[in-house]
């Protein structure tokens, strides 16, 4: 059955439904992703040393600390939808980011308040990580469970489109923020604004979301096992190893194209710090803009063929495109490149958040999903740019090419356990 055989109003009424879910997602974000852009700013205020580098670890400690939460958040807010429904769950999370980026604003520094000042600031970045924790999870299986039939891999490929559209947008609003302010000016407090927007931004969303429509069923919420943590592992622990499995080469490999990339065009490449922000900005929007095109390929072709093409190309290409990288001097060259890494990539965001959801019922969809993604996340995807500066520092750069050429050979080998035709989701809910 597709889409076709939805009334204008039900099509209407679930478009929406996507739109609300998936602007939480932008803000969550966006809110995430301003405080490692604004850190360079607001670092003396909250870790005052003679050494900035001193002062950028302890905001990166800080901003560890927020990946280090995902697993908890998942944990809390999967058992939060699948008990208590999706809409609760996507409200209260977007709500909490608001908390965090309001607490961000107002907090006094150092100065002020002396040791009181980080330890305020690693409080709001722990709300901040529960929240995105929980975020993913109850997002992507509220997506796959309101898309149109026939185009869920369109529909749920939003969900990636509005994760990098925060990213970008903090990006954006901290140029202009540059451009408006002098560097004295931002640090004394012009690193408080986007905060600020994000919290007004985390409050218009949670309007939004007030209007959605629950997707999940009085029966399944009240389901013995709903949330449970014994109820997944004992009736799914395949499902979830299945999950896990390819979610860890997917982290791994999108923090490496995306996040950790800027840096190595810089430090290993030999690029400036301006045209390497100007390659990144390119290819990320790109980035953002194919997700609906793989998406639609995936109702095409399938997850699994999708996933199987992920875990494939990603391991015959990440050695070469890493190697080419490390000897580019051409900006566009070095756009091209990591454009390609990332149209990899997309076979697997494109569909991430819905191929995790057609692996459980609706009585443990959440949690699964949230669960599994926090952990890989946490360990591969939040690990990614130590462990490759890491070896950077040993003289063992290559090493980690080979790392995460093996974690997508795995990706691979775990995509093969993916069902011809997914055991839940595959007809309407």
């Amino acid at each position: 059955m597709t889409s076709a055989y939805y009334t204008g109003e039900e099509r209407s009424k679930r478009i929406f439904a996507i739109v609300g879910a998936s602007s939480g997602n932008l803000v969550e974000w966006f809110d995430f992703y301003v405080y490692a852009f604004c850190a360079i700013y607001f670092a003396p205020a909250f870790f005052p040393s003679d050494d900035p580098t001193v002062q950028l670890l302890n905001t990166a400690g800080v901003f560890a600390a927020g990946f280090l939460m995902r697993p908890i958040g998942g944990w809390i807010f999967g058992r939060l939808a699948d008990r208590h429904g999706r809409k609760n769950s996507l409200m209260i999370s977007v709500l909490m980011m608001c908390a965090g980026s309001l607490m961000i604003a107002c907090l006094p520094t150092y100065a002020s308040i002396g040791t009181w000042a980080p330890a305020l600031l690693l409080l709001a970045r722990l709300i901040q990580g529960l929240s995105v924790g929980g975020e993913y999870g109850t997002t992507a299986t509220y997506m796959s469970e309101v898309a149109l039939r026939g185009q869920r891999g369109f529909f749920a490929s939003f969900q990636y489109v509005t994760l990098i559209g925060g990213q970008l947008l903090a990006v954006l609003v901290v140029v202009i923020l540059q451009q408006l302010l002098s560097e004295d000016e931002l640090r004394a407090w012009g690193w408080r604004i986007p905060f600020v927007v994000g919290a007004i931004a985390a409050l218009i969303s949670l309007m939004l979301r007030r209007s959605l429509h629950e997707t999940s069923s009085a029966e399944t919420r009240k389901d013995k096992d709903a949330g449970s943590v014994k109820g997944l592992f004992r009736h799914h622990t395949a499902a979830f190893i299945t999950v896990l499995g390819y979610t860890a080469g997917g982290s791994l490999i999108f923090y490496t194209f995306t996040t950790y990339m800027q840096k190595y065009l810089v430090n290993t490449a030999g690029m400036t710090a301006k045209n390497a922000s100007y390659v990144m900005t390119g290819a990320l929007f790109l980035f953002m803009v194919l997700q609906p095109f793989f998406g639609m390929l995936s109702d095409r072709i399938g997850r699994r063929n999708s996933m199987l093409l992920f875990g494939a190309l990603g391991t015959l290409f990440t050695v070469p495109l890493l190697m080419a990288l490390k000897t580019v001097s051409s900006p566009f060259m070095a756009f091209v490149l990591v454009s390609l890494a990332l149209c990899i990539v997309s076979f697997y965001t494109s569909i991430s958040g819905l191929v995790k959801a057609e692996m459980f019922p609706p009585q443990v969809r959440a949690l699964g999903v949230g669960l599994a993604y926090a952990v890989a996340n946490a360990m591969f995807g939040g690990s990614a740019e130590y462990v490759a500066l890491g070896l950077k520092t040993l003289g063992m750069e290559n090493t980690f090419y080979w790392y995460v050429t093996a974690m997508m050979a795995i990706a691979f080998l775990f995509s093969l356990r993916l069902p011809k035709q997914a055991a839940y989701l595959h007809h309407d809910d």
